[in-house]
This record gives C-alpha cells, structure tokens and sequence, in this order.
C-alpha cells in the first residue's frame, strides 16, 4: 500500500480525488489565504468568490443580529 493511500481517511478513495496538481495552491495558503472545497451544488448556486464572500458575510451578520436579539429578549423577560 502507497504511503498516500496509508494517510487518507477510509471514506476516501483516491480515484474520487481526481488527478492532483502538485503546489497548485501554495501561493495562496503562503499568503494566509483560507481555501474551502465546496460542494458542487453550492459551487453553481454562487459562481464567484464575491457571490460566496457576500452570502456568508449576510449570513454572519444575521446570526450576530438574531444573538443580540435573544439577549435582549431574555434581558426584558427576567423584569
């Protein structure tokens, strides 16, 4: 067994991986830069990184807004 194969979780197949480009994205990750593999219906549903960027930042700023709510909301109903 391939030393790769050894380090890869059992739900993994490496057949399903696909044909892997070595240092394709070590620019990036040297930057600092966070990189996510999306799920394909997620990847057609937002075909930009703005599109993505945009919707998990109104996502973020909902939950921070619904969080402030409960506080409040417990805060009036202790009164």
């Amino acid at each position: 067994m391939s030393k790769a194969k050894e380090e890869m979780r059992s739900e993994y197949k490496r057949e399903d991986l696909g044909k892997g480009v070595r240092g394709k994205y070590f620019e990036r990750f040297a930057k600092g830069t966070n990189l996510v593999l999306l799920n394909d219906k997620v990847a057609k549903a937002f075909p930009s990184t703005q599109a993505v960027n945009e919707a998990l930042l109104g996502l973020l700023a909902l939950t921070e807004q619904t969080a402030r709510n409960a506080v409040r909301a417990k805060r009036t109903s202790r009164k």
